[in-house]
């Protein structure tokens, strides 16, 4: 690192931290803290969302997944096969619900349908996953800086970790879409960079033909993955896919709380619309990377010698410090930066959301002033406890992708069912609701520890599936028991606005989609749900043609 290297990560860091200033003026209430006062545009949201989807952990693992993971390679475009169909999902059934609701924390919602003891076990489960996720964030932006700088590792994380939480506690939700903008578009230009180095650096695409193995350029690998049979098997995937993305787009905090951020529903949509037509392209950004980051890696003993005996996520960092020129680096590091910054960002304001929302103003009359303070000083705990996180929860696979999104598969799944169960159903009891979500997440967990050939991808079915069977059956049995006349039991007492769903049927009716009047309100399904599904099989499509290539083309090539 040069001085003009240390120049641009400065000017970075401290752009950052005045452009959170700048865009705090005015903010006087949790509200504008929040959600921007409910009038923050389509795009910014969108593109905000993105930015944490494609954040350092992309970044660094996706490279590393393509080009050198044993099993690796295109497969990955799998991943996104699943986005457009789950956007459907979310745009029809739930988000535009909670916009009606005029939520903060999604959590709310389960209390005026359940009662407070989901709410509080939905938020707490959040809580935990949430925060470790992005500890494992936090850590992969640590290493990065680490190999880079040639500091020590805890160094890294605490620096990195005290940015973010500077500029995010000043700026709120704010501050977080916007810097999460401008660091889309620093991490866009890091990915063109770095393709167009290695590239250099080969004299070519016909290198990248030539040098990285056919079975590496396999898309789709149409296995299952219920008996460790693949690393990237195309069902777990699809059907695992999209579970998860309906739950991180419609049930999860740090995303559902920038779409109630935008100025009406159908911003809301238009934003959801945007990542599932454009996830994909930046992903494959991504994957080309990785496949002239794997063919440069083939032909430079430097590259190879810098990586021996580390993780495979240590590829791009290394590139990073070897092959590029003083400045550029300076800007790759910034771009890191920015994509590790875009996801702690939004997971320190959405759990600071829900700690307040669910936990510490509920039942409570707070003078606003101090809710806001208090808003900020939550803001501040979850940096540290996730900073925390950030030294323990690094190894828990071979690239950080997967390590992230293990811990967020565990969860999902039930997490999402409370919210279809509660919107699509009345006759799910808060108990029966209860004892899925343990149930669900008991045994996703079960199945990392006991049955680890199953895909992790799988988990979010899974554990949607028992939650569903659980609730349903405890649920029948109270039902049953109340019509012959013995007691449901477990009623609620809810304060600040709550309600007693197990014996208020007006209640069940106005918190589920048939009685809330949405379906009422406009068409149930729209011209973009169907460019959606077409966008889904031009995607199917693309893959294929890329199994295509693998196995008639780029041998012949090579």
């Amino acid at each position: 690192m040069t001085s003009l290297d240390w120049t641009i990560v400065t000017f970075y860091a401290a752009a950052m931290i005045g452009l959170s200033l700048f865009l705090a003026r005015g903010q006087k209430s949790q509200a504008d803290y929040y959600v921007g006062g409910r009038n923050l545009p389509w795009w910014a949201i969108g593109l905000s969302t993105m930015a944490t989807q494609t954040s350092a952990i992309s970044f660094i693992s996706i490279p590393a997944f393509v080009a050198l993971k044993p099993g690796g390679g295109l497969t990955w475009l799998q991943y996104e096969l699943a986005v457009p169909l789950a956007m459907i999902g979310v745009a029809m059934l739930l988000l535009p619900f909670f916009r009606q609701l005029g939520l903060i924390s999604v959590y709310e919602y389960l209390e005026h349908r359940f009662g407070p003891s989901v709410r509080y076990l939905l938020s707490a489960v959040f809580l935990l996953s949430r925060a470790l996720g992005t500890g494992v964030g936090l850590y992969a932006s640590g290493l990065v800086l680490a190999v880079i700088l040639d500091l020590e590792l805890w160094i890294t994380i605490l620096t990195m970790g005290l940015i973010t939480l500077i500029y995010d506690t000043i700026g709120g939700i704010k501050g977080v879409i916007y810097s999460d903008v401008v660091q889309s578009l620093i991490l866009l230009a890091g990915v063109f960079i770095i393709i167009g180095f290695a590239l250099e650096h080969l004299d070519g695409m016909d290198s990248v033909f030539s040098l990285i193995p056919a079975d590496r350029w396999q898309a789709l690998d149409l296995t299952w993955g219920l008996s460790g049979e693949s690393a990237a098997p195309f069902w777990g995937f699809l059907v695992g896919g999209f579970f998860l993305y309906m739950s991180y787009y419609g049930a999860d905090q740090s995303q559902v709380q920038r779409e109630l951020s935008a100025s009406s529903v159908a911003d809301t949509r238009r934003s959801l619309y945007l990542n599932g037509f454009a996830r994909f392209p930046l992903t494959l950004g991504y994957v080309i990377m990785g496949l002239t980051l794997g063919a440069a890696f083939m032909v430079s003993p430097d590259l190879q010698q810098s990586l021996e005996g580390q993780k495979y996520d240590f590829l791009v960092p290394a590139f990073v410090l070897h092959e590029l020129p003083v400045g550029i680096r300076g800007l790759l590091i910034s771009a890191l930066l920015a994509a590790s910054m875009s996801s702690l960002d939004s997971a320190l304001n959405s759990l600071s959301a829900a700690t307040m929302r669910d936990f510490v103003e509920r039942g409570r009359t707070l003078a606003e002033r101090r809710i806001l303070l208090l808003s900020k000083v939550t803001t501040v705990f979850w940096g540290l406890v996730i900073t925390g996180f950030a030294f323990v929860v690094g190894g828990i696979s071979d690239t950080i992708i997967e390590s992230i999104n293990k811990i967020g598969s565990a969860f999902y799944g039930p997490i999402l069912a409370a919210f279809l169960v509660g919107v699509l159903s009345r006759k799910a009891t808060a108990v029966g609701m209860f004892a899925g979500i343990i149930s669900g997440v008991a045994f996703n967990l079960y199945l990392w520890i006991f049955l680890p050939d199953v895909f992790w991808m799988w988990w979010n079915f899974t554990g949607l599936l028992v939650a569903v069977a659980v609730t349903f059956a405890i649920s029948l049995v109270r039902i049953r028991a109340g019509s012959a006349g013995g007691s449901t039991g477990f009623r609620f007492s809810v304060r600040s606005g709550g309600s007693n769903p197990d014996g208020d049927a007006q209640t069940i009716r106005r918190y589920t989609l048939g009685g809330s009047g949405l379906f009422e309100r406009g068409p149930l399904w729209r011209p973009a749900y169907s460019l959606l599904i077409l966008y889904f099989f031009l995607l199917l499509g693309i893959l294929l043609f890329l199994n295509y290539a693998a196995e008639n083309l780029i041998p012949a090539v090579g």
